[in-house]
């Protein structure tokens, strides 16, 4: 593990400017460390001649070197300062490009990228990153600090007392050898820590996500036993790591105490046989613990490193993972074309699964006139891969195996793949399972910015039952809902996000000819399930088509074209492949 990572430098421009201003600002301590040495030499070594001679002191001797270590003082302070202030800036500043860049890339990715899970990289681009700033704020400008600093106040040593500044020369290295072995017997410690706190944050995403499911079904409290594990196992990693920052620290404590003595006994016993003068004396037993310092600080904030630093290598492995080539050909009209899957197959994360696996099907699109509207159902058992299968064909996960085609009479057929997204998705209209809103008022969700009048959001919400949740609410439209739809039930917030996809095409724009909904009745009961089938009707009515993930018969009932997705097991060889 580098001390300093030349990607965060890369990354992160705030860390450029602020590795500048340390190593500027070292310089500066640099100078004041060793003005603030010399001032004190010669303030008390008249002092003690005149004492030790019995003769007064004359005090326009010292005078301008007291001023002149006042000066010091005050620099050092103000370096002290300048350090502390810039340093809590810049870490803010580099850990909020890194978390945007992480989520930036994370959605350029699509919705399943390769290596993280979504709940772990949302743990790490929340608290993850968050173990970044003690290294920046501690950790890194003492070394900067331990490569300025301590290299001139040897220099400055060796002009003054060649025999102390070689104790310094052989001590020296032993400081940062203790903290390499410190490093060796203690890595993947902050690794695991991390590993842990992904594994909990993970877990508790997902059961907060499954919660309604879990009630429903009266399993809310088994998942508790595997949080409280989780949380035990967090806890350990994190005492491990404070069980090492006290061991280091106290080891290096200790090694640097020792080398400081040895300079002073040496500086003493070489005072009294008169082989040093009293002045170079007193500097160099002030520069002497100041040589070692910086490194103290070091070995003091290790864990503040290793932390810091796993974290940052967990969002580089997350930002150097390649991103899909997107397509360039302009997406024809999908009124009348037809989508087909030829062969379409997905490798399902980190399971030895492909779901779906070798789907064929030909899907005529409605003509987008009134009455030319089709309901086409993608039915399978739970993990066949029927989400996956939408989320190809809205083009947010491109398949390992097979390809898409939008087929187009008379024309070639285009494979989707090489559509520019910005021509396609204007032509979709994407409803989740889960829908997640906007912060802001119930009736900002469902407008979405669009100039929508109060009779056709009226008739929206009459369509798809949100005109009873709005009589419910206690400000009606102007509710306001939280981050995610705060407020809402899962249920609730499924019928504003139809409500929403109802009134595309109601400020007299076309509206998206291909409508996609995924399991649109899963936390519904009759009513809602009716309201449900109502706004499916409505769609095809006016001639688009409704792509919709079902498990439920009446869906299937209502479907014009039923499609089968299913699984296959990937076998030891194939996983071989894939994972090369």
């Amino acid at each position: 593990m580098k001390p300093l990572d030349p990607r965060l430098l890369r990354r992160a421009r705030a860390a450029r400017w602020y590795v500048a201003l340390t190593a500027a600002l070292g310089v500066a301590a640099a100078g004041a460390v060793v003005v603030q040495a010399f001032a004190i030499a010669h303030s008390l070594g008249p002092a003690v001649t005149a004492g030790s001679a019995g003769t007064p002191l004359v005090l326009a001797d010292v005078t301008p070197w007291l001023g002149l270590l006042v000066v010091a003082l005050a620099a050092r302070a103000g370096i002290a300062w300048a350090q502390e202030r810039y340093a809590q800036k810049a870490a803010a500043d580099v850990v909020a490009e890194l978390r945007e860049q992480v989520v930036a890339h994370t959605v350029a990715l699509g919705p399943r990228p390769a290596g993280e899970s979504s709940a772990a990289t949302a743990t790490l681009a929340t608290r993850g990153l968050d173990d970044l700033a003690p290294y920046l704020v501690r950790y890194l400008p003492q070394l900067l600090l331990t490569a300025i600093l301590t290299p001139a106040l040897v220099l400055v040593v060796l002009g003054l007392d060649w025999v102390s500044a070689l104790i310094c020369v052989v001590t020296l290295p032993l400081v940062p050898l203790f903290m390499w072995l410190v490093g060796v017997m203690t890595a993947g410690a902050s690794e695991r820590r991390l590993r842990s706190i992904e594994r909990l944050g993970a877990q508790v995403l997902d059961l907060l996500a499954g919660l309604p499911t879990l009630r429903a079904f009266g399993r809310e409290i088994g998942p508790g036993a595997r949080v409280r594990a989780l949380g035990d196992a967090s806890r350990r990693a994190t005492m491990g790591t404070l069980r090492i920052a006290f061991l280091s620290g106290m080891v290096l404590e200790l090694l640097t105490t020792l080398s400081v003595a040895i300079v002073a006994v040496g500086v003493g016993l070489r005072l009294v046989e008169g082989m040093i003068a009293l002045v170079p004396a007193i500097a160099v037993l002030v520069l002497a613990p100041e040589v070692y310092l910086p490194l103290r600080r070091v070995g003091a904030e290790f864990h503040a490193s290793t932390d810091g630093l796993a974290a940052a290598d967990r969002a580089f492995a997350v930002l150097d993972q390649p991103l899909p080539v997107a397509g360039t050909v302009a997406a024809p009209p999908l009124a009348g074309t037809t989508l087909v899957l030829d062969g379409v197959g997905v490798r399902a994360g980190d399971r030895d699964v492909t779901a779906p696996a070798g789907l064929t099907a030909r899907v005529p699109l409605g003509t987008g006139r009134p009455g030319g509207g089709r309901v086409v159902a993608l039915r399978g058992p739970s993990g066949a891969g029927k989400t996956t299968t939408a989320l190809v064909l809205l083009g947010l996960l491109r398949p390992d195996e097979g390809r898409v085609l939008v087929d187009v009479d008379g024309a070639t057929p285009i494979d989707l793949a090489e559509v520019d997204p910005a021509t396609w998705w204007p032509q979709v209209t994407w409803v989740p399972q889960r829908p997640s809103l906007a912060p802001g008022t119930l009736r900002d969700a469902v407008t979405d910015g669009r100039d929508t009048g109060a009779d056709t959001l009226a008739a929206a919400a009459r369509t798809t039952g949100l005109d009873a949740v709005v009589d419910a609410l206690p400000h009606g439209w102007d509710t306001p809902v939280g981050l995610g739809g705060t407020g809402l039930s899962v249920g609730q917030r499924q019928r504003v996000a139809l409500t929403s996809a109802l009134l595309d095409g109601a400020d007299g724009a076309a509206p998206p000819p291909l409508v996609v909904l995924d399991e649109p009745t899963a936390h519904l009961d009759a009513r809602g399930e009716q309201v449900v089938l109502d706004t499916v009707r409505a769609w095809r009515d006016t001639g688009r088509t409704v792509l919709v993930v079902a498990h439920r018969a009446s869906l299937l009932a209502l479907a014009d074209q039923v499609v089968d997705v299913a699984a296959r097991r990937v076998e030891a060889d194939d996983a071989e492949v894939v994972t090369r």
